[in-house]
C-alpha cells in the first residue's frame, strides 16, 4: 500500500522469539481463535479472528478454501445484486458461525441447500444452522444479497472497499474494506482461491484478481470472469469496475498481463506501466520467482481515495503511478500478498519491506543508495513522527499506515543488512519468501529465520529498530 495522501502516511506484536505460528491456514487460524475464544464457546463460531487491533474482522469455527462471487452492478444506480458461494470446512462443531458482512439486504442463507436462519448484528451476519456441522466436515455456504455498497471507513479516517467514482467504483479492501461488498471471513489469516463473474453495463469493465478466463456481451451487458487461483486474503480481493482502456500481454516468463487504465490517467501512466515487465524480473533476481501466473495494474481516476494498493496480482491506483509506486506494490505480491501476515499488528512486514524495495531499486538503478535514504530519515529530529511509535508495535490500527511503519520498518531491514552483510542479507529475504509462500509469517519467524541464515545474534538490532519506543541510538 502506498502513502494515504490526507495524513502524509504510507499504507501498503511481537515479542522476540515467541513461539512461531504454522502458516498452514486452517491450523493456524484455528490455534488463533482458540487463543482467543472464550472457553464456553462451545458450538459457536467465534465473532472476530481474535485480532487485537480489529476484534471483530474474520470469524471463528470454520475455514474457507474457495469463494464464487457472482455480482451485477449498475454504475448509474449504485446498486450491487450479489450471490457468494463459500467453500469451507469446519475447524470445530457448530451450530452457530457468523460472516463479515456490511450493509445489504440479505435475501437468502443455505448451508449445503437447506435453509439456514440468519440475522444481522452490526457487522456481523450470524447464520444459525438446522443441523450441526462436525468438526472437519466440509460444506457450502450460499449467501443472497443486495444493495447500495458504502465504503467503511478506517480508524485513520480513509475510506475502505467499495468506494463509489464517477464511472463505476474503486474496490480495495485494507484492511477491512472486504466486507463491504461480499460476505467474507475477513481476516489475512484466512486465505483462499477465488472466481469471480461480474456484470456490468457494455462499455464499462469490471477488473478482478488472477487471470481473465472468460467474457462476453449480451442485451447492453457485459460478464467478466476471472480467476485466481492462489491463496488469497479477502481484503485483496478487488472487482474495480470503470471505462478502462485494456492492454493484455504475456511476458517473456510466462506471466500474463493485464492493465486497465482510465483513459484520462492513460497518457500520464504509460511509461510506467511499461517498466512493469522489467521491475518484476528485477525483483524476482531479488526475492525468487514472482509467485502469481498474473499480473498488471489497474489505473483509475479516483480522486477521493488517496492511496493505491497491492490488490493480489493486480495492484490498484487511484491514478497514475510513478516508477516507485509501481516498484512497492509490485513488491508486495511477495510481501504481504504471497506471504501473508498473521495479525495486523506484524504489518511492517509488508511496508517496510516494501519500502526497502524501493530503496534497493532506486541504489540499483542510478538514484540515491539505501545508506543515503537511510541517512536524511535518521536527521529527523526526535519529535517527528516518525519516531512516534516503534514500527513492530504500531498499537492501534489508526497507526497502521503511518511512516514509522512504512520508513522505520525499511530503516530495521536496513540495519540488518549492514549487521549480516549483502550475500546473507538477500539470502534472507529469498529465505523467508520462499519459506511462507503463500502462507503467513510473524515477526518472531522472520527474526528467527534472520538469525539462522546470518548465523548471528540480532536481539538487540531487532529490539532497537522495531520495538524501542523514541529515536534509536546509532550504533
Amino acid at each position: 500500500m502506498t502513502p494515504r495522501r490526507a495524513r502524509a502516511a504510507r499504507r501498503h506484536r511481537t515479542v522476540l522469539r515467541r513461539e512461531a505460528v504454522l502458516a498452514t491456514v486452517p491450523v493456524t487460524l484455528a490455534a488463533l481463535l482458540a487463543a482467543a475464544a472464550p472457553a464456553t464457546a462451545g458450538t459457536i463460531g467465534s465473532a472476530g479472528a481474535g485480532d487485537p487491533y480489529f476484534p471483530l474482522s474474520g470469524n471463528g469455527g470454520y475455514h474457507v478454501s474457495h469463494y464464487g462471487l457472482t455480482l451485477r452492478y449498475d454504475p448509474a444506480g449504485r446498486h450491487l445484486d450479489g450471490t457468494a458461494v463459500l467453500t469451507a470446512r469446519a475447524t470445530q462443531r457448530l451450530t452457530r458461525f457468523d460472516l463479515d458482512l456490511m450493509g445489504f439486504e440479505v435475501t437468502g442463507v443455505t448451508v449445503d441447500r437447506t435453509a439456514a436462519a440468519h440475522r444481522r448484528d452490526g457487522q456481523e451476519l450470524v447464520v444459525t444452522l438446522h443441523r450441526a456441522l462436525q468438526k472437519g466436515q466440509e460444506f457450502r455456504i450460499t449467501v443472497t444479497y443486495r444493495g447500495t455498497p458504502k465504503p467503511v471507513t478506517d480508524p485513520d479516517g480513509s475510506p475502505d472497499g467499495w468506494i463509489p467514482t464517477d464511472d463505476g467504483a474503486f474496490v480495495a479492501g485494507q484492511p477491512q474494506g472486504a466486507m463491504t461488498w461480499f460476505p467474507a471471513n475477513n481476516h489475512p489469516l484466512d486465505k483462499s482461491s477465488y472466481d469471480f463473474t461480474i456484470t456490468v453495463p457494455k462499455g464499462r469493465t469490471a477488473v478482478a484478481n488472477g487471470l481473465l478466463v472468460g467474457q462476453h456481451t449480451a442485451n447492453g451487458r457485459t460478464t467478466f470472469q476471472w480467476r485466481q487461483s492462489e491463496p488469497m486474503a479477502a481484503y485483496l480481493a478487488t472487482a474495480t469496475v470503470g471505462k478502462f482502456d485494456v492492454e493484455r500481454y504475456t511476458t517473456r516468463d510466462g506471466i500474463q498481463v493485464y492493465n486497465a487504465v482510465d483513459p484520462r490517467e492513460a497518457s500520464a501512466a504509460a511509461a510506467v506501466l511499461k517498466k512493469l515487465p522489467s521491475v518484476l524480473e528485477w525483483e524476482s533476481k531479488l526475492f525468487g520467482p514472482y509467485p502469481f501466473r498474473a499480473a498488471g495494474s489497474i489505473v483509475d481516476r479516483a480522486p477521493n481515495v488517496g492511496y493505491a494498493l497491492e490488490t493480489q496480482s493486480r495492484p490498484v491506483y487511484d491514478s497514475a503511478p510513478d516508477l516507485s509506486t509501481l516498484v512497492h506494490e509490485s513488491a508486495h505480491q511477495w510481501f504481504g500478498d504471497s506471504v501473508a501476515l498473521t495479525t495486523w499488528k506484524d504489518i511492517w512486514l509488508n511496508e517496510g519491506f516494501a519500502n526497502y524495495t524501493e530503496w534497493l531499486y532506486s541504489e540499483q538503478h542510478g538514484g540515491d543508495s539505501a545508506q543515503k535514504t537511510f541517512d536524511a530519515l535518521y536527521a529527523r529530529p526526535a519529535s517527528d513522527d516518525l519516531w512516534q511509535y516503534p514500527p513492530g508495535d504500531p498499537g492501534s490500527g489508526a497507526n497502521l499506515f503511518g511512516t514509522s511503519v512504512y520508513d522505520r520498518g525499511a530503516m530495521a531491514l536496513h540495519e540488518l543488512r549492514k549487521a549480516v552483510g549483502d550475500p546473507a542479507f538477500f539470502r534472507i529475504l529469498r529465505a523467508w519468501a520462499a519459506a511462507h509462500q503463500g502462507g503467513h509469517g510473524t515477526t518472531a519467524q522472520f527474526t528467527s529465520l534472520a538469525e539462522r541464515e546470518s548465523g548471528k545474534n540480532l536481539d538487540t538490532l531487532f529490539h532497537t529498530w522495531l520495538f524501542q519506543r523514541g529515536k534509536p541510538n546509532r550504533a
